[in-house]
């Protein structure tokens, strides 16, 4: 996260609160299904081993879907080129949240979500760097563990003000979650469709800030 620049940090704020959103429409309307949080998802499969085989299977195949969504957009972000990579990874994002809200329109429910979780595996391609996951945008575990770390140098009086960033990107999540929950409650159809809506405007401005990067560099 720190070794962002501030523009690419408010945008993975941007993308964390899109996958809140997208997560919490996507536990509601599975009924208890996770489509970012795949420890959450694990947790389900392990426990519908013992409890429940249907629950265990769902949590398998969302947690395989998962992946597929990060291998699927590692490729189309790799094929493309260099300046061009970040843009076709939200790209491929947006697209598929599209194609999950029409699929859930035409009440297919099962598998929007199922698009869905490609779509946030999708999302943790985005700010791959030095063939690594620079941010995680659907996951908060290790960020609220770097926060935590970041919160005890402060108390030794050997850190600064870094910490704000790890807690900034845990909270849009929180947020997107109470967006996202609020919306389906209000129209699950159009909830899905205001988050696509939302990738493609993440998208743009991704495009926009890979742009001024560009030019900088020239």
């Amino acid at each position: 996260m720190l070794r962002y620049g501030r523009n690419l940090r408010i945008l993975a704020m941007g993308y964390a609160m899109l996958a809140g959103a997208v997560d919490a429409i996507g536990f509601l309307r599975s009924g208890g299904l996770f489509v970012s949080f795949m420890s959450g998802n694990s947790t389900r499969l392990s426990i519908g081993v013992t409890q429940s085989l249907t629950i265990a299977v769902a949590a398998a195949t969302l947690v395989a879907l998962f992946v597929a969504g990060v291998i699927f957009n590692v490729l189309i972000g790799e094929s493309a080129p260099a300046h061009h990579r970040k843009f076709a990874a939200t790209l491929t994002v947006t697209l598929l949240l599209v194609v999950a809200a029409a699929i859930d329109s035409a009440g297919r429910h099962r598998v929007a979500v199922g698009f869905l979780c490609v779509a946030m595996g999708s999302a943790n391609a985005i700010f791959r760097r030095d063939g690594e996951v620079g941010i995680g945008v659907t996951y908060m575990t290790g960020t609220l563990v770097k926060l935590g770390h970041r919160l005890a140098d402060l108390l030794r009086g050997t850190g600064d003000r870094e910490w704000l960033s790890y807690f900034l990107l845990w909270l849009s999540l929180v947020l997107g979650g109470i967006a996202g929950a609020s919306a389906f409650i209000w129209s699950p159809n159009v909830a899905l469709w205001c988050a696509a809506a939302t990738a493609a405007i993440l998208s743009a401005l991704t495009f926009w800030l890979m742009g001024d990067e560009t030019r900088a560099a020239r």
